[in-house]
C-alpha cells in the first residue's frame, strides 16, 4: 500500500483522548502539569506539525472543569458521552467528529501517555506518509507504544470494533499493515494512570 507520489494529500487530525475517570490518579489526568503546561496542552504542542490540520479534544468525566481551565484556543472538544465504555468510544468519537471533505489519517494521543516529543511525533507522520501503512506506532526496546496513527481506510473498521478487545482488534486484523517507528523515549510506553507512576516518570525526565 505505497503512496503514490503524485497522490494528493489531505490533512491529518490529532484526537487527545482525555474523556477517562481518571479514579487512580485523583485528578483529570488532562490538567496535571508538565514543564508548565497541562498533559494535554503538552500533547496539543508536540502534535503540531504542516500535515496537521485538526485537532480535538475527547472530553467525557470531569469535561466542563477541563474545558474550562485548559488552553487549547486552536482544539475542539468533543464530548464522548459514552466514556464508561472505555477508550475505543473516544476513539469513535473523535472519528465521527472529523470534517466530510475528509482526512489522511487520525493520530491517536492518550493524555495519560505525555511524555513524547514533536520530533517522535514528526517521525510517526513521516513514516505513515512514506509507507502507506493503515497503522503507524513507535516502539521502545521492542515494546508498541503510543501515539499511533490511524489511515482513515480503517475508520470504518474502528467504528465497528467490539468495546471488549478495542482499537487492537483492528491493529491485529492487520499486521502486515503496520508500520513500527523504533524510539529512545521511553514515554511511548509509559502509562501514567497513578500518582506514583507519576511521581517515578517525572523524576526521571
Amino acid at each position: 500500500m505505497t503512496r503514490r507520489p503524485d497522490t494528493p494529500l489531505h490533512p491529518l487530525a490529532v484526537a487527545i483522548l482525555a474523556a477517562g475517570e481518571s479514579r487512580r490518579m485523583g485528578a483529570p489526568k488532562a490538567l496535571i502539569s508538565y514543564r508548565g503546561q497541562t498533559f494535554a496542552e503538552h500533547l496539543l504542542d508536540v502534535a503540531r506539525h504542516p500535515r496537521v490540520e485538526i485537532r480535538r479534544i475527547i472530553l467525557g468525566a470531569g469535561a466542563e472543569e477541563i474545558r474550562a481551565r485548559l488552553q487549547a484556543a486552536d482544539a475542539e472538544f468533543v464530548l464522548n458521552p459514552e466514556w464508561r465504555k472505555g477508550q475505543l468510544s473516544s476513539i469513535q468519537a473523535a472519528i465521527r467528529s472529523l470534517p466530510e471533505e475528509g482526512t489522511d489519517g487520525l493520530l491517536l494521543c492518550p493524555v495519560d501517555h505525555p511524555l513524547v516529543s514533536a520530533d517522535l511525533i514528526a517521525r510517526l507522520i513521516e513514516e505513515s506518509d512514506a509507507s502507506g501503512k493503515l497503522v503507524t506506532l513507535p516502539t521502545y526496546h521492542g515494546r508498541r507504544g503510543h501515539p499511533l496513527i490511524f489511515r482513515a481506510a480503517l475508520y470504518a473498521e474502528l467504528l465497528a470494533a467490539s468495546a471488549d478487545i478495542g482499537a487492537r482488534q483492528v491493529v491485529w486484523a492487520h499486521t502486515a499493515e503496520v508500520a513500527e517507528v523504533p524510539t529512545e523515549e521511553e514515554g511511548v510506553v509509559l502509562n501514567l494512570n497513578d500518582p506514583d507512576t507519576l511521581k517515578r516518570a517525572m523524576d526521571s525526565v
